[in-house]
């Protein structure tokens, strides 16, 4: 298997992905959704943080390999940064989603230079908007992003729009085509749950008022 398999596989074993269409999830924004991801448990998983961090050590290589230092987004994106930046034998910073209110009100933590290449390391991309804030913020400070990398994304069309506005590339280890397609191998759901989550990817304001009623 690829690491894009090995991961998608290990995400859907220890739940940190959930496929519903039946019975969507209702997110923090309102939308209804068949799919609740929580990165967060992979940080139990010795095995399961080893593979992230491989995949996106293999990602940065391919894509971004002049990087100086590795960045994660607080807090999701910490723990799989710092094994990046351990592993590839990198300074590591971490970004708030804002400001500190007390002593230097710093955002971006850790020593950055002017100038120097970052990657930044997320757990999750949907629209893009988060770890583009912390983009900015690594900016703010004179260091140049070359690029994002994270475990997963829903390959949303937002995210490509958002992205592309910021002339900015991403790659995640696993995504959403190739977890769906594992959960139909494994049986986890039918011809009829792949064809409405398919649905779901292609348009999900479309599919979250679709399913309004049926919400969890």
């Amino acid at each position: 298997m690829t690491y894009s398999q090995r991961v998608a596989q290990a995400l859907l074993d220890i739940n940190a992905v959930t496929l519903s269409p039946e019975k969507p999830f209702t997110w923090a924004s309102g939308m209804k959704s068949p799919i609740y991801t929580d990165n967060r448990l992979t940080i139990s998983f010795p095995d399961v943080r080893q593979a992230i961090v491989n995949g996106m050590e293999e990602q940065i290589k391919l894509h971004f390999g002049d990087v100086d230092v590795i960045a994660g987004t607080a807090t999701a994106g910490i723990p799989h940064a710092t094994g990046v930046a351990q592993q590839m034998g990198l300074p590591m910073v971490y970004v708030r989603t804002k400001p500190k209110d007390h002593g230097e009100g710093k955002q971006v933590e850790g020593i950055l230079q002017p100038g120097e290449k970052v990657v930044v390391i997320d757990d999750l991309i949907s629209t893009g908007g988060s770890v583009l804030n912390a983009v900015h913020a690594i900016e703010n400070e004179g260091a140049e992003v070359i690029g994002v990398v994270s475990i997963f994304t829903y390959q949303l069309q937002a995210a490509e729009q958002n992205f592309m506005a910021n002339g900015l590339q991403y790659y995640s280890v696993t995504n959403y085509s190739t977890l769906v397609n594992l959960a139909k191998v494994n049986g986890l759901i039918s011809n009829d749950h792949l064809k409405s989550l398919q649905e779901w990817r292609e348009d999900p304001m479309k599919w979250s008022n679709q399913h309004e009623l049926l919400a969890m």
